[in-house]
């Protein structure tokens, strides 16, 4: 395959890296630090600073999908009628976004890896994004509301995969899988806190300066998001060459010996070769087969844009399913927390992804057999712990294709835009027709889930084959063990 010669160049880097730090006097990493504890107590230094400027990455990520997802909730309370939609028009309006959003990852990555500079690039895409929901709110007819679902795509793109590209900077892989999970929590806690705080605009401000409650919607959550960006920018961190705003000279030291240590390769890339990781990603068959295992596993969570509509199957008025939107979110907030730093703590990816997708597919299974109450919301909260899983494949991605720099930011947009096909099939799962029972839509997740758990079963095999034969390789050669996959 195109990148088993890249790969192998890769591990003979790694396993020289581990043979010299190996060997006595080759490699005295901790007395410029003054000793190995006074290097531990600046490293818990160095990462209490990154984690504290990190954690505004989730507040981002709630507005960005609180942006992205309004309209369902805007659904609720007259979008559909005062823009005179029709047939699979509002479907439409959803899987337009994932247009934009799929096109712009890999030139977005390719662009924040060259330029190094994410505490500038981020909060001005969030911007744009933020006027462009705004502008959602001034709309009057499909073609204006598909215009500014167009766009807000095209700019949201740059949001995800270059929030995992620069978690994937600093932190190492047995740190990555909690980070992740935090970073992708700002998901799951925007289905929470989006569906309570639509609930309260929607209905306090019906009429109010003579507009509908829908558009306020998109105004104030836009506003917010505009906001947020300003904050953001005196906040997040660049890259650790560069972050010399509230890193010392010492701890910037620290910063890249750590990502080298745990990678074992040097980053002496440099910035503007962006076309070799281009091409080194897209040389690679697992970007390819996990891009493919991911599309499937977002279209078993494509309930996640309907789920305003699947509480309202329960027979509440529109303020009380939004409200009831809130506690499935919040438990699988919790259950993807526990599960991923779990998962960094054992170092296993596999079982963490596996398990929870299989519950979800028994709350699809339950959804279906049954339409009494209290089950079928019971489902909800099986399906929406299925995110962990989620979440834990992404840390799974970014550990697989950790280094070189260029590389890694193309694999993770590659992969992560590739999926947003999922989002726009998805988007055609839940078909008005096919309520208030969705059973086709349901059968549709199980079998999406069920090829995703089959594919990483696949993937898993692949990866530990490649561990044995380096294995093999280092018993030969009496090298001391090396770099690992994780699995």
């Amino acid at each position: 395959m195109p990148s088993i010669k890249s790969a192998t160049e890769f591990i003979d880097q790694v396993d020289e890296y581990v043979y010299a730090e190996e060997q006595p006097g080759l490699l005295d990493v901790d007395a410029e630090f003054g000793g190995k504890e006074a290097r531990l107590k600046l490293e818990r230094k160095l990462l209490r600073k990154l984690d504290m400027r990190m954690s505004i990455l989730v507040l981002i990520y709630i507005l960005n999908y609180v942006d992205r997802n309004n309209a369902s909730a805007a659904r609720l309370k007259g979008f559909e009628a005062d823009l005179h939609l029709k047939g699979q028009q509002f479907n439409t309006l959803l899987s337009i976004l994932y247009v934009g959003y799929i096109l712009m990852q890999i030139p977005s990555n390719m662009f924040l890896n060259y330029i190094g500079r994410p505490s500038i690039y981020l909060p001005l895409c969030m911007m744009l994004w933020g006027v462009i929901s705004c502008l959602t709110g001034t709309t009057h007819s499909f073609t204006g509301a598909l215009l500014t679902r167009f766009f807000l795509g095209f700019v949201e793109a740059a949001f995800f995969p270059g929030a995992l590209f620069l978690l994937s900077k600093w932190y190492k892989r047995s740190e990555l899988g909690l980070r992740t999970a935090l970073l992708a929590c700002g998901n799951l806690i925007s289905n929470a806190f989006g569906s309570l705080m639509a609930s309260a605009i929607l209905s306090g401000m019906q009429g109010k300066l003579g507009h509908a409650a829908w558009r306020w919607l998109f105004y104030i959550e836009g506003a917010m998001t505009i906001l947020v960006a300003v904050v953001a920018m005196f906040i997040l961190p660049d890259f650790p060459k560069n972050s010399h705003r509230f890193l010392s000279p010492e701890e910037m030291r620290l910063a890249e010996l750590r990502m080298r240590e745990d990678i074992g390769v040097e980053e002496t890339e440099r910035q503007d070769s962006r076309f070799p990781g281009l091409f080194e990603a897209l040389g690679d068959w697992r970007v390819y087969w996990l891009a493919l295992a991911l599309t499937s596993l977002v279209v078993s969570l494509s309930f996640n844009a309907f789920f305003p509509t699947l509480t309202a199957t329960l027979g509440y008025s529109p303020t009380v399913s939004l409200l009831l939107c809130a506690p499935p979110w919040v438990f699988s907030t919790i259950v993807a927390f526990i599960l991923n730093r779990h998962s960094d703590k054992t170092g296993e990816r596999f079982f963490h992804i596996v398990i929870p997708l299989s519950i979800g597919i028994a709350g699809f299974i339950l959804a279906i057999s049954t339409m009494k109450l209290a089950a079928r919301y019971f489902a909800l909260f099986l399906m929406a712990q299925s995110y962990s899983g989620f979440i834990c494949f992404l840390a799974w991605t970014s550990n697989t294709f950790a280094r070189p720099p260029s590389k890694c930011a193309v694999a993770l947009a590659f992969v992560n835009a590739f999926s947003q096909l999922g989002n726009i099939a998805g988007s055609y799962v839940w078909q008005k027709s096919w309520g208030p029972s969705y059973t086709h839509s349901y059968a549709i997740c199980i079998s999406a889930n069920g090829l995703c758990i089959v594919m990483c079963l696949i993937f898993r095999q692949a990866l530990a084959n490649e561990n044995k034969r380096l294995e093999d390789r280092e018993i030969s050669t009496g090298r001391a063990r090396g770099y690992r996959y994780l699995l």
